[in-house]
């Protein structure tokens, strides 16, 4: 994070994966998202939400308008309609971009804007799902690139740099899967799917879709193209649109039973539409979709959801018929989890005993004393190798999936998660409730980032005293970034001091009295960290801010990412020349923000302000292909054990909120450098 910023520069495109990847059940172990995809789908059947042009048109788009375009004219509307699904019970919402391509896209004069509107749909997309605060994954759609006819077909090469272009536009702004569907021409599809594997490593879904003749538009029929399609290895096979659910029904029996590596999937149409009073109405009611899961279930689709005509109601429709037939099952699940075993008290009040005590995260010291430290001091203080990741706080007032992601980290091994405060200056929940609620549930030390960009002295300090009684005494000061115009058309910014002014409200907290100097009862025991960007284009400016910092009373100092050994050296060389030959004077968090592809490394070091990607790592990163995400880690764990030695730990910043590779980052991390600290 850059030493004004308020958490790291990836807040940009960040958001949380689904709580499948989240969940306490989640296996370690260096998983692929592909195979994460299908174990998610091992444990229980998907559900995608329904039609989003349905629902365009029917709130005032015009048919003769390109639907693709909506995410950049009407974004709310795109928004709205994909939470309506969440909150309808969908796993899975699927972008707004089936006809974002060149090709499509050139009809209506806006070919160039491709990649602008893939981006911004996943973006969206991802927005709506923090904002409903549901576990649900992100699909980018990709359909053909024109109509199902042969002699139409563009050439090869045209072809793979459209596919190719949409694919990095919804990429860049954070997908968590791809779906190719509505296809009628295969060859176009396996070129889809080919540069959908070159481009990244995410799970890719294949629909087709069928005539009555149950052939493809090229005349292929469901058989041979399953064939094909596993070849390509593709993650999923499915049909979709269509004639309604029945002809869909068919077809997918068709393609072959499922294999514990390829599923099968299902999204047909509301049935066959008629057009009344200018507009399509299908006939296919939401209670006939329930009814058809059953069915769906038993031809082995496990990713089932709507397509052309359904609605959040055909979605909640299929929720309820997906819960009511496994509500049997998970409650034979649960009786088993939860019955007595040999030996077992038995009854409530024993098992309430059993429970481990939480930390009393209030205690205070002696009159006239300051409280002990905190465990990142004590750990810090002790030579422990501490490993922190970064949390975003949501951005509705569910805090459950948070929750999720500070526990899954826990598991791995965390000795700390710290919390930004609304990162970018967008608004998110406040970061000491969420904070709050880790420490209150998990009993997991929190740092809480604070910003002086929306608060003035009074509000600072008076933040600072609750967030000390709750227990909440690790404050990493930052300046923060301006409030986004988006989220805030005639908010202002306070900034009634900087990050160094906040480092000297808590230092005279810690001594017992306020800005003012009035005596607050008792020393407060807060630990202080400072952001460093070490890479930064003023470096003698960041130094010198960095001196204010330490002397004004910071205790810890926190880096922006760091990709190099040669990085972390010219950092600790300008450190031995500003404070002497031992460096530092204070412990070093080293930010590490582990790469995924070379799409993400480019945007980081062009478009982020604090990062500089040194030549060989982005090199590496283009180089490595479909495997971007397992290079990216295994760089990262490469810095760190040569470095690891010259600093107090590290400070892990996700990217696009994939906790489980953070996750990942850090069992590799005890395993191999540094052990379980206490």
């Amino acid at each position: 994070m850059p030493a004004a910023r308020t958490s790291s520069p990836f807040d940009l495109l960040s958001a949380f994966a689904s709580a499948e990847r989240i969940g306490a059940d989640q296996p370690t172990g260096a998983l692929t998202e592909r195979e994460r995809f299908r174990m998610r789908l091992r444990r229980r059947p998907l559900l995608f939400d329904g039609a989003m042009g349905t629902l365009l048109y029917s709130r005032g788009i015009p048919q003769i308008a390109c639907p693709d375009e909506v995410v950049l004219t009407h974004p709310e509307l795109v928004s709205a309609i994909h939470r309506e699904y969440l909150e309808a019970g969908a796993d899975a919402i699927e972008t707004n971009t089936f006809g974002a391509n060149r090709f499509r896209l050139s009809e209506f004069g806006l070919g160039k804007m491709a990649g602008q509107m893939n981006r911004r749909a996943a973006q969206l997309a991802r927005e709506a799902r923090d904002v409903a605060g549901r576990e649900a994954l992100v699909a980018g759609s990709i359909g053909p690139l024109g109509p199902p006819r042969i002699e139409d077909r563009p050439h090869p090469g045209l072809a793979r740099a459209a596919f190719r272009e949409q694919i990095e536009g919804l990429l860049e702004g954070g997908v968590d899967l791809l779906i190719c569907e509505t296809f009628g021409d295969l060859a176009i599809l396996l070129a889809a799917i080919e540069e959908a594997h070159r481009a990244s490593d995410l799970p890719v879904v294949a629909q087709l879709t069928f005539g009555e003749d149950m052939l493809l538009a090229d005349g292929t029929t469901p058989g041979a193209a399953a064939a094909a399609l596993t070849e390509a290895g593709v993650d999923a096979i499915g049909v979709n649109c269509g004639v309604g659910p029945l002809a869909c029904l068919e077809a997918l029996v068709r393609t072959g039973p499922p294999t514990a590596i390829v599923a099968r999937s299902l999204q047909p149409n509301a049935g066959l539409p008629q057009r009344v009073e200018g507009r399509l109405v299908y006939s296919a009611a939401p209670e006939y979709f329930g009814e058809m899961v059953p069915r769906m279930l038993a031809a082995g689709a496990t990713l089932v959801g709507g397509c052309c005509g359904t609605t959040p109601e055909h979605t909640a429709a299929m929720r309820a018929a997906l819960e009511a037939a496994f509500a049997e099952s998970d409650t034979g699940r649960r009786a088993a989890a939860t019955a007595p075993g040999p030996g077992d008290a038995g009854d409530a009040g024993d098992n309430a005993a059993a429970a481990p005590p939480r930390t009393p995260w209030r205690e205070l010291g002696a009159e006239g004393e300051a409280p002990a430290p905190t465990r990142l001091a004590a750990k810090l203080r002790r030579g422990t190798f501490v490993i922190s990741v970064e949390i975003d706080p949501p951005r509705s007032i569910r805090i459950d999936r948070t929750i999720e992601a500070a526990r899954l980290l826990q598991q791995a091994g965390v000795d700390l998660v710290n919390v930004s405060d609304s990162a970018t200056g967008r608004v998110r929940m406040g970061a000491m409730a969420v904070a709050f609620g880790i420490q209150h549930d998990l009993d997991l030390e929190c740092l809480v980032h604070l910003t002086t960009r929306d608060r003035n002295l009074m509000a600072l300090e008076a933040e600072l005293l609750g967030a000390h009684a709750l227990g909440l005494r690790n404050i990493l000061a930052l300046t923060g970034d301006p409030p986004r115009a988006a989220d805030l058309l005639t908010g202002k910014a306070v900034w009634d001091v900087d990050a160094i002014g906040l480092i000297e409200i808590i230092r005279r907290l810690n001594h017992g009295e306020d800005q003012a100097g009035s005596a607050i009862g008792q020393r407060a025991g807060f630990t202080i960290a400072c952001a460093l960007d070490p890479t930064a284009p003023d470096p003698d400016k960041e130094w010198a801010r960095l001196e204010r910092k330490l002397a004004a009373g910071a205790d810890l100092i926190m880096t922006q990412p760091l990709y190099a050994p040669a990085q972390v050296e010219a950092m600790l060389e300008r450190a031995r020349a500003r404070f002497g030959q031992g460096g530092f004077p204070v412990p070093v968090l080293l930010g590490v923000l582990p790469l995924h592809s070379s799409r993400h490394a480019e945007f980081l070091h062009n478009e982020v302000p604090g990062i500089t990607i040194p030549d060989e790592q982005r090199a590496a990163m283009r180089d490595a292909g479909a495997r971007g995400a397992e290079v990216g880690l295994e760089m990262a764990m490469d810095l760190l054990e040569r470095v690891g030695g010259t600093v107090g730990g590290t400070y892990i910043m996700p990217s696009f909120g994939r906790y489980e590779l953070a996750a990942e980052l850090v069992r590799r991390l005890r395993d191999r450098i540094a052990p379980t600290s206490t």
